[in-house]
């Protein structure tokens, strides 16, 4: 079976970086394909793999799979051993609600911070939206490592789909100098320590590409 994942920038494509993650926490092997984003030629090169001429997408021999929620899908189910989500059937609903919150919400923070792992300069002035998401993302953290956070240090004990949903949200907490709780600063800390999370932001930061709307201060 022939696995390429077509992705963008890794310092500022958060909707890659997730099943990129999700994908490497399964254990499975694939060619990745870097699309720079926002290029004279970007949306014609990407069409040539994605009906939606947005990344991600992942071409399985010759089916392709454009969503990055069901590209995380379906690397759980090709390795089950990898627990991307929870055994019990309770802990498994709420991290399928917490990844599908995450994958349509926050407009608010998504606008005011985008994706920069680069950036590390004083914090950013927030809108009442950005700041109203932020709120309810760490508390969503601190009570999924409340009611189901024993085994480890991520949502949900270990690493699963809903980490890597949330990870992009990580880069941005740490980009922006966003001030959290101490509890929220720890699960931050686990997800960014991650050998995969290691691997992608190290590769981010020595990229060449600008995107002038995402650099402003």
């Amino acid at each position: 079976m022939g696995l390429t994942l077509f992705i963008g920038n890794k310092n500022y494509s958060s909707w890659s970086l997730r099943p990129w993650l999700a994908l490497k926490l399964a254990g499975i092997s694939f060619e990745e394909v870097l699309i720079p984003l926002y290029q004279a030629a970007t949306r014609q090169d990407i069409l040539r793999h994605s009906p939606t001429g947005k990344v991600p997408a992942l071409k399985i021999d010759d089916t392709v799979i454009w969503d990055s929620l069901a590209i995380c899908e379906w690397a759980a189910e090709q390795a089950p051993e990898a627990q991307l989500w929870p055994q019990d059937p309770i802990t498994r609903a709420v991290a399928r609600s917490v990844s599908a919150e995450m994958h349509s919400g926050f407009v608010g923070l998504r606008s005011a911070l985008p994706m920069n792992i680069r950036r590390a300069t004083p914090p950013r002035n927030l809108t009442p939206a950005a700041q109203e998401d932020i709120n309810r993302v760490t508390a969503l953290w601190r009570d999924c490592r409340k009611r189901f956070g024993v085994g480890g240090p991520f949502l949900f004990g270990t690493p699963t789909i809903a980490d890597a949903m949330f990870a992009p949200v990580v880069t941005r907490f740490t980009s922006y100098l966003v001030d959290v709780d101490d509890e929220s600063r720890a699960y931050m800390a686990a997800v960014l320590a991650l050998p995969p999370m290691v691997e992608w932001i190290e590769a981010g930061k020595r990229e060449p590409w600008i995107i002038e709307d995402s650099e402003a201060a």
